[in-house]
């Protein structure tokens, strides 16, 4: 499924929530976007598998993991800015590469779970909504 997501949230709260949702039910994806990213080897909808939780905000608001939107760019810019990494909160630099490259080593941590995503994702929405 490409194009919009069925039910596609609104707000970055309503984006955190949604992707919360997609790995409580699927599980939280380490070291790529998702297992078989280019379905090489499998035909499960990419919204079925499990998902990184870059790959989650993405398909949340867009219903697929490969595309961008200025939601889920913002969503990952502002959970970025909330996580730290060997040290580090927040990345070094503000592009959109770096905000999600430092997501993303924060959710490839050894030992990081399904329930540990979902519990950044609940509690940055819950400041996002609270800052709103």
């Amino acid at each position: 499924m490409t194009g919009v997501a069925l039910h596609a949230p609104a707000t970055v709260p309503a984006a955190f929530r949604a992707a919360a949702r997609l790995i409580a039910a699927n599980g939280h994806h380490q070291g790529d976007y998702l297992p078989d990213p280019l379905d090489r080897e499998m035909d499960t909808p990419h919204r079925l598998r499990p998902l990184s939780i870059v790959a989650a905000l993405r398909c949340a608001v867009t219903g697929d993991p490969h595309t961008t939107s200025l939601l889920a760019d913002e969503a990952l810019s502002v959970l970025a800015l909330r996580l730290t990494v060997n040290g580090e909160t927040g990345p070094y630099y503000g592009d959109i590469f770096s905000l999600e490259a430092h997501v993303s080593a924060w959710g490839d941590a050894t030992g990081r779970t399904a329930e540990s995503a979902c519990a950044v994702l609940a509690a940055a929405a819950d400041a996002s909504e609270v800052s709103a």
